[in-house]
């Protein structure tokens, strides 16, 4: 059998798993095979801003014992924890995670016998599709200076956290880069999707990569992911990795964000998994995610509802994560490696913007724990 023959008997087998249907209300239909063991998977959610929540007032619990949420989660089948990092940020609501901050955050995830993902932003503040500002201090350098910047800082970030005992087990370098980073040197797409704009922002995730190389031993192993904000986009997801692979930058996992409100149905989402898997051959991590426990507030923010078939509600969320991480776990080749929840620890505390007003968090309005952090641990 030819290999296109065998992609195409694959896709046929999976076809039912990618593009399936299922009630609305609990958006899986027949439960797909078992696939990949959980227990393989990186299973668990992006704590950045629980220090700064619990410096509010913010308390979180399980059964109503308070508790360290890393452990909460942790005890529910956590078994990773994502860390964003800012270049220098001002420290404003939640932009707190400077390098300080991020040691502290990862020696807790370390001490809790938990994998870590560092995510650099490489930014003074939020990196996403439509913002990738160049640090303030890096700002009026040039490409060959601001390419050796990239690769000594990323080298000092990787150092400094092996030295505090928190080396990561991966590091995202640059987050959701659909439109490149460090703009406007590393821009692409649009009128920047050009051959000049993406060999320069190859030359930049080499160097973040290179970054991390520098600063291991030979005994250190340190997985690289690259990032794309739309898991639902089967071809922006291709025009991205089929650039990345053109410019030569290597790396080890696809990562997808996943919005059910922003991106479309979990169908499309699983389409691009089994296609992703079949294209590029990597394992595969979808690296945000969140669905609302109630209603109230996140509406405002959502752009397509199509996606939103569960109801807003303890059940209806964790029906999602568990359609969702099943999705994941039968990714053709075994290739499906994880699920990270983005902002679990958002309750509402005095002084701070809570994003989606805590109807996206993995804790209730009293901060206990939601039934849907049991999905990390469900085999």
């Amino acid at each position: 059998m030819t290999r296109a023959a065998r992609l195409a008997a694959a896709l046929a087998a999976f076809a039912a798993v990618a593009c399936g249907g299922g009630s609305p209300t609990d958006g899986g239909g027949t439960p797909p095979p078992a696939g990949r063991d959980r227990s393989t998977m990186f299973l668990g959610a992006d704590v950045s801003a629980l220090e700064k929540i619990e410096q509010s007032g913010g308390v979180f619990r399980d059964a109503g014992q308070a508790g360290d949420a890393i452990a909460i989660l942790k005890s529910h089948g956590a078994s990773g924890f994502r860390l964003r990092l800012f270049v220098d940020p001002n420290d404003s609501d939640v932009q707190v995670n400077d390098l300080a901050y991020t040691v502290r955050m990862a020696q807790r995830v370390k001490a809790a016998g938990a994998k870590l993902l560092l995510d650099i932003h490489y930014s003074d503040t939020w990196a996403d599709p439509g913002h990738q500002t160049t640090p303030a201090a890096w700002a009026a350098l040039g490409i060959d200076s601001l390419e050796q910047r990239v690769e000594t800082y990323t080298d000092s970030v990787v150092t400094t956290l092996k030295q505090a005992g928190a080396l990561p087990d991966i590091v995202q370098v640059g987050n959701e880069i659909d439109a490149g980073m460090l703009w406007p040197l590393g821009r692409v797409g649009g009128t920047y999707d050009t051959p000049a704009q993406w060999t320069q922002l190859a030359r930049l995730l080499k160097a973040g990569i290179r970054g991390v190389h520098d600063a291991l031993g030979p005994s250190d192993t340190v997985r690289i992911l690259l990032s794309y904000g739309q898991g639902g986009n089967a071809g922006g997801t291709q025009w991205f990795f089929d650039n990345i692979a053109t410019y030569g930058v290597p790396y080890d996992y696809v990562g997808l964000s996943y919005y059910p409100f922003w991106h479309g149905s979990l169908g499309a989402l699983r389409a691009n998994l089994q296609a992703a898997s079949l294209r590029y051959g990597k394992d595969i991590l979808v690296v945000e995610t969140s669905y609302p426990w109630r209603s109230g507030y996140w509406e405002s923010m959502a752009t397509d509802l199509t996606g939103m078939t569960w109801a807003a509600s303890p059940g209806g969320q964790d029906s999602y994560l568990k359609a969702l991480v099943d999705s994941v776990a039968t990714v053709i080749g075994n290739h499906g490696a994880g699920v990270v929840w983005w902002y679990p620890e958002a309750i509402q505390v005095p002084g701070l913007y809570v994003w989606g007003g805590g109807s996206l968090s993995l804790f209730d309005a009293g901060g206990n724990v939601l039934p849907a952090a049991a999905e990390f641990g469900a085999r």
